[in-house]
């Protein structure tokens, strides 16, 4: 009964909280991630946390967005180019490039050139909260004052998955529809050389009167109309003429269906009808050479016999 037990310790150890345990120091040294960084002075970029470390962006997306905020200005930052600088194809670059425009670090713009071209324009934010509140710069440390009372921090916005649609920011009333144009007169036959001279035509009427400007649809509607008075042998300058004359004093409105309306009311009768003069000789056919059967001499006739001398010899 009192014999005691050799293998029982003598008492209780206290557990080591915190950081004292004796393998901790040794593990924190030894695993994970380690880093050996140099300092930058050129050719650096300065990428945020929050792209580097998105939760919900891929790992080609992050790379992605990194290679694009290093680029210069100008740089061409379509598919076909970063297709052919990365082994990626194009359907993978595609749908990185669509993660970050949903995320807010890309936009794609469409802006319209001096000579009317459409162009796309990539835009690259590294700041996606900042780039639509639109803050203003700060003030350089120089001319920097000091604020009379400290500004309320606005909540940040929450970011939005990769196939989340951003709500509309306001509402826009439908517009009205525009009425149809006018119907204008068509040309009985199809002459490619007449609707081409229509469609010149239209497109000069700017250069004489700057309200009568017209799209390429309007064009296209109003070339038949066109075609359809030269057809009846009236001038281009007539035509013209009868197009930008006594315009009303208060302006034009739409100027394609006021010129579909002159067109289907001033319309002239067809051309009457003329006979069409003869062929001058140079343009006869030349009848075949004949021998007579009198004399034996050469003559053209259109068939076999006596030539003009023996005919009236007989």
């Amino acid at each position: 009964m009192g014999t005691e037990n050799p293998s029982a310790p003598p008492r209780a150890q206290a557990r080591l909280a915190g950081n004292n345990h004796p393998n901790r120091a040794h593990r924190s040294t030894t695993c994970g991630l380690q880093h050996d960084n140099t300092r930058h002075t050129a050719r650096f970029t300065v990428i945020g946390n929050h792209l580097a470390q998105h939760r919900q962006l891929s790992l080609l997306a992050i790379g992605l967005g990194v290679h694009l905020q290093s680029l210069p200005k100008g740089a061409p930052a379509d598919i076909k180019s970063l297709s052919a600088r990365f082994p990626e194809g194009a359907t993978r670059i595609a749908a990185a490039l669509r993660e970050l425009e949903c995320h807010g670090y890309l936009r794609r713009e469409r802006h319209r050139t001096p000579t009317g071209r459409i162009v796309s324009r990539t835009v690259s934010c590294n700041q996606p909260a900042a780039a639509r509140t639109h803050p203003e710069p700060s003030p350089r440390p120089a001319d920097r004052q000091e604020p009379a009372a400290a500004p309320e921090a606005q909540p940040q916005p929450r970011p939005q998955g990769p196939c989340e649609e951003r709500a509309p920011q306001a509402t826009r009333e439908p517009r009205a529809p525009r009425k149809p144009l006018p119907a204008v007169p068509r040309p009985e036959c199809h002459v490619p050389a007449l609707f081409r001279a229509a469609t010149d035509l239209l497109a000069g009427l700017r250069r004489h009167n700057s309200q009568l400007l017209l799209s390429a649809s309007d064009t296209a509607h109003l070339t038949p109309g066109v075609a359809a008075w030269l057809e009846r042998d009236v001038t281009p300058a007539a035509v013209r003429r009868a197009l930008t004359v006594d315009l009303p004093p208060e302006g034009v409105h739409r100027p394609a269906a006021f010129l579909a309306h002159r067109l289907a009311a001033q319309l002239p009768p067809p051309a009457p009808y003329r006979e069409p003069a003869p062929a001058p000789p140079s343009a006869r056919p030349r009848l075949p050479m004949r021998n007579c059967d009198g004399c034996d001499r050469g003559f053209r006739a259109p068939e076999p016999g006596l030539c003009r001398e023996c005919r009236r010899g007989a």
